[in-house]
């Protein structure tokens, strides 16, 4: 971000608008909702401004702001529509500390004008940093359709009910109240009611939701993770989630990583089941995030034996795992009439080593399998293959990252797997589409010669 959003105080501070125009017009419409003190420095004003004058809601000082204008000012913007005078502006107000926006000049301004969506208190800001400001107009007008008018009236009020719902118990209970009473305000209940006694429910144990977290992507994981990583007391995730889908998590919400790094470090598993159970028995929502599908090479039954042990609630959220990210990225169908009829989901690592399989029937023609965890084991993969029939130019997909900016698609051979592999360097998480080939590669099978192990 090169712009922090943030909102500063204004009420009963000054703010100078220097310009008269169109574009001093505009932004006053804005500063008019605070309770700022305006002034206004131009020899000539628009009747819109004078008027808003004649009812003492801004002063006009009908002459250039100078130096010592400055002097205890909040803000200032430049809005003459002239660039000298905009910049003369904006060096007095750089000498004297004071952030200054020239209006249309995002390079030389201190501070920019979000788009405003105005439930005061309730405001949204929403910032493009100029790059699309016909985006930012889209988002207000889609807020301004969902955000019922009466909000404000439901924040007043729910500030006044604080106390009361303060003496509810800590934790799951308040966020409970006012998670009810903001859902019946967003659904145009602008009467929010006081706590109940019956909103003091006693203490209960905490839960634990086994939360997919998909390929990487945040747009692709389901509503139900969504929400419940905003709701979430306490998150442990894998070491391959990565962090704008941790970001999601509320604000309040306890962070904790709990990975494992292929032949790198780790944390135990027993460990983490008592992280889970401990975290759920204090009465936290525990979300135990898991990249792609918890159920797919995950450790899954173990955590869940650990919690059934202790006698919590929990509940499975799957996710897209990573061979339908894959697959979708190489323009692919897992399964496809007259080519393969089952779809194998394999793992090149075991916790004692290299996995085994059924090779003959994984090197038969047609064979499709994803195979997780297939990086470092690439050279013995390759090898079982062959050596029981599969042909060297059999397409082997890797795919790193699937779905990430970073992704990066390698459309090899299988006689030449663990070579190109060591080629390219590798470095995310990666899965080995056996039998599938990119949609654009698959018209053109490479010579045979070309594969040979």
């Amino acid at each position: 971000m090169k712009f922090f959003p943030v909102f500063l105080r204004v009420a009963d501070q000054r703010v100078a608008v220097s310009g008269g125009g169109a574009a001093a017009v505009a932004k006053l419409r804005l500063l008019l909702k605070t309770e700022a003190r305006i002034e206004v420095h131009a020899a000539e004003i628009d009747p819109v401004i004078a008027g808003w004058a004649a009812k003492g809601r801004l002063i006009v000082l009908p002459r250039p702001i100078g130096a010592a204008d400055m002097a205890g000012l909040r803000l200032v913007y430049a809005a003459n529509e002239e660039a000298q005078e905009d910049a003369r502006v904006a060096a007095l107000a750089a000498a004297s500390g004071v952030p200054c926006n020239i209006v249309d000049n995002l390079q030389a301004s201190a501070f920019l004008t979000p788009a405003l969506v105005d439930r005061d208190p309730l405001v949204v800001a929403i910032g493009t940093e100029g790059a699309g400001p016909v985006l930012a107009r889209k988002i207000k007008a889609h807020l301004e359709e969902h955000l019922p008018a009466g909000l404000g009236r439901v924040l007043d009020r729910a500030r006044a009910l604080r106390p009361q719902a303060e003496a509810l118990p800590p934790g799951r209970a308040r966020r409970a109240y006012w998670a009810a009473l903001f859902d019946r305000a967003l659904a145009g209940d602008t009467a929010p009611a006081a706590p109940a006694p019956q909103d003091a429910p006693s203490p209960v144990p905490g839960r634990v939701l086994f939360v997919g977290a998909g390929p990487g992507d945040p747009d692709d994981l389901t509503l139900r993770a969504r929400r419940a990583l905003d709701r979430a007391d306490v998150v442990i995730h894998d070491r391959l989630v990565p962090q704008p889908i941790l970001e999601l998590a509320r604000r309040e919400a306890e962070i904790v990583e709990a990975g494992k790094t292929g032949f790198g470090p780790a944390m135990p598993q027993d460990a983490i089941n008592r992280l889970i159970v401990d975290r759920a028995r204090a009465g936290a929502l525990v979300v135990r995030l898991k990249s792609g599908d918890p159920g797919v090479f995950g450790r899954l039954d173990e955590e869940i034996d650990a919690c059934a042990a202790a006698g919590l609630d929990w509940a499975i959220l799957p996710g897209i795992t990573a061979a339908s990210a894959a697959a979708a990225r190489l323009g692919q169908s897992l399964t496809r009439r007259g080519r393969n009829s089952e779809l194998r989901l394999l793992t090149g690592q075991e916790t004692d080593g290299l996995a085994d399989h059924d090779w003959a029937a994984l090197a038969r023609p047609g064979t499709v399998a994803a195979i997780y965890m297939g990086k470092r084991a690439a050279r013995f993969i390759q090898g079982r293959l062959l050596m029981h029939g599969a042909r060297p130019d059999t397409p082997v997909s890797v795919v790193e990252n699937a779905g990430r900016p970073d992704e990066r698609i390698l459309a090899a051979r299988l006689g030449r797997l663990a070579a190109e592999i060591a080629a390219a360097d590798l470095r995310g998480p990666a899965v080995l589409m056996l039998g599938l080939a990119p949609r654009a590669a698959t018209a053109a099978p490479a010579p045979l010669a070309e594969v040979a192990p």
